[in-house]
């Protein structure tokens, strides 16, 4: 396994991530356990959750994926050997607190339910899982500005977050599914305060989706804020699983119709391209896609999710290949004929 830093900080994070998205929907708490010793044998020690998961985000399950991690901490002892990052929900879901905004009063309670459920006393990466203000994300287009808009401001969140790494209870904070204009407000006013640094970004990146690359990338390198990546996999599609109109009984895009975005005629023929081109150089496609996102040199640690543990070690032993120049070359061929289907 390889080791990266998070950000300007000397916390060392595995290249590959396990991600626990689906644990309490797809995956009951036995077989996650099975899941994170695996995971922990091979060298990975970095979790990601979230008081949001599972996925697609209910009333009835939400929760449930932290505290089935706070049953394996407890069960192992591994508490202090793993980096674990978890996020408050944004705005949207008036389950939570009536909709979470990013104040004192939801950060605290946010934090506070996440420490209890993961049973313990401090949360290594803190993240906000998408940002309070009206953004586009989640592939949304077409961004109208609103002057009326209510949103806490982002001075007031880091005010809260800066009281709580202080206390302890959070060690380090990152963003996800921000913008641009997002991350370089959180630093700039960080600097100006003496407040923490956010370490983190985790935003989609994969084959199919690379809009990172056009504004976050030059961010993400001048500023040390490394990039989690989350579905480097496009939900599964850059496995080939779904070409052709299949539909794999108990796979993601069969059972939830949420994730339309990588279901398009454009992600197929682009899909097909990258499946061939693995194929051709006698590469499963999905590790291609993954050693693909994890050589970028933005990249913090590439955070891998599976129902199954063939998937789970599939995905992991991505992490030895490493692609040829004219194998790179070939990928940017089809990036430039098809670029960014999934956008």
């Amino acid at each position: 396994m390889e080791y990266r830093t998070l950000g300007r900080t000397n916390t060392y994070v595995s290249l590959i991530g396990l991600g626990t998205m689906t644990w309490g929907e797809q995956n009951t708490q036995q077989e996650a356990f099975s899941q994170l010793d695996y995971a922990w044998e091979r060298g990975i020690n970095f979790l990601d959750t979230a008081e949001l998961y599972p996925v697609p985000p209910k009333e009835e399950t939400y929760t449930q994926t932290e505290t089935i991690i706070g049953h394996w901490l407890k069960a192992r002892g591994k508490r202090d050997d793993v980096v674990i990052a978890t996020k408050i929900s944004g705005p949207g879901l008036l389950y939570m607190d009536g909709g979470r905004r990013f104040n004192r009063k939801h950060i605290t309670s946010a934090l506070e339910g996440s420490l209890r459920r993961l049973q313990t006393d401090y949360i290594d990466l803190y993240q906000l899982h998408w940002p309070d203000r009206n953004t586009n994300r989640f592939g949304q287009r077409g961004f109208v500005h609103d002057d009326n808009e209510p949103f806490t401001p982002i001075e007031e969140t880091l005010g809260v977050l800066d009281e709580l790494v202080t206390s302890g209870k959070i060690r380090h904070i990152g963003l996800s599914n921000e913008t641009p204009w997002g991350v370089m407000q959180f630093l700039q006013i960080a600097k100006e305060r003496g407040w923490p640094r956010i370490v983190s970004l985790q935003n989609p990146y994969n084959l199919l989706l690379r809009s990172f690359e056009m504004a976050l990338a030059e961010v993400a390198h001048r500023e040390d804020v490394g990039l989690l990546a989350y579905s480097p996999l496009a939900m599964g599609a850059l496995s080939g699983k779904y070409l052709n109109g299949a539909r794999p009984e108990g796979a993601r895009l069969t059972l939830f119709s949420r994730f339309q975005r990588y279901s398009s005629t454009a992600v197929e023929r682009a899909t097909q391209a990258y499946v061939e081109l693995a194929r051709d150089n006698h590469l499963d496609p999905a590790q291609m896609a993954l050693a693909y996102v994890s050589s970028r040199r933005f990249m913090s640690s590439t955070i891998i999710g599976a129902t199954t543990m063939a998937q789970l070690k599939d995905n992991i032993d991505s992490i030895a290949l490493k692609l040829s120049d004219n194998l790179l070359r070939e990928i940017e061929n089809i990036h430039h004929r098809m670029p960014d289907p999934a956008a």
